[in-house]
Parts: structure tokens; C-alpha cells; sequence
């Protein structure tokens, strides 16, 4: 099944009163039960993360601090976007590979998962990721 676009923006509130207050919450920002919460700190510029896709978690990225640029990848198109707005992230699909680069000094990249750290939940071989994913595109037209 082919998608418009890879790229799903999830958009916050943003409340100021003397400072800026963002808020998400299950299900009215974030399509799933948060599961797990992490954030990525002092990441170096010149050295790209992610680079792997899962097979059944989903998550929601917000770059609350710098910016970053994602590719997002099917297994048949690729697309890039910045997030650099803290009331902006991506929601990421279960079989989307995923890379993060180019990250600005200070960068604070949040993520949200609907399921807890499993290591066997993760493709890190994109070779792999490609051959799963044409895998079950054969399969779905077979239905």
C-alpha cells in the first residue's frame, strides 16, 4: 500500500503565559499508549543515528531544542524533513526506516514509543528492512 507522503506531522499545543508550555496527551496529540520515553542529547553533527526501522512500534519525534534532519524511508521512496519547532514532531509508522542528521549544537530530540526497548523489534539492516518490505508487499497482492 503506497502512502501520500511518509512525513505524518503531529502538531501540540503551545500555551504562553511568562514561558512556553507544550503539551501532548494519549490519543488527542499522540495516536498511541506511550509506552516508553527517551531523548537524544549532544549528538555529534557529522555523525547520522537511527538507521534501522522496527517492526511493530510506532513512535513521535520532537526536536524541542535545535533542529535535525529525518529521512524517512518505505523501502520504496524516501523523504527528508526538518523539525526544528518544538510544538512540531513526526509520527514515525511501524516499517519506516528512519535516520536523523545533520543535528545543530544543543540539539534535544524527544521521542515518544508505544512499546518498551525490545532489540528483536528492531531492523537495522537495510538490505533486510528492503527484502521484508517487498515481502509483504507480494503478500498483500496476493489478497
Amino acid at each position: 500500500m503506497i502512502r501520500d507522503s511518509l512525513v505524518r506531522l503531529i502538531t501540540i499545543p503551545k500555551i504562553f503565559d511568562d514561558c512556553y508550555l507544550y503539551f501532548a496527551q494519549n490519543y488527542d496529540h499522540i495516536p498511541f499508549s506511550i509506552k516508553r520515553i527517551y531523548y537524544i542529547t549532544q549528538a555529534k553533527r557529522q555523525i547520522g543515528r537511527g538507521f534501522h526501522a522496527h517492526h511493530q512500534t510506532h513512535q513521535v519525534l520532537f526536536c524541542i531544542q535545535g533542529h535535525i534532519k529525518m529521512v524517512l524511508d518505505d523501502g520504496i521512496r524516501r523523504e527528508e524533513v526538518i523539525l526544528d519547532k518544538p510544538e512540531e514532531g513526526i509520527f514515525l509508522n511501524k516499517m519506516i526506516w528512519h535516520e536523523m542528521h545533520d543535528f545543530q549544537e544543543n540539539t534535544i530530540l524527544l521521542v515518544l514509543a508505544s512499546d518498551v526497548y525490545k532489540p528483536e523489534d528492531y531492523i537495522r539492516d537495510y538490505n533486510e528492512f528492503v527484502k521484508l518490505v517487498k515481502q509483504k508487499n507480494q503478500n498483500e497482492d496476493k489478497i
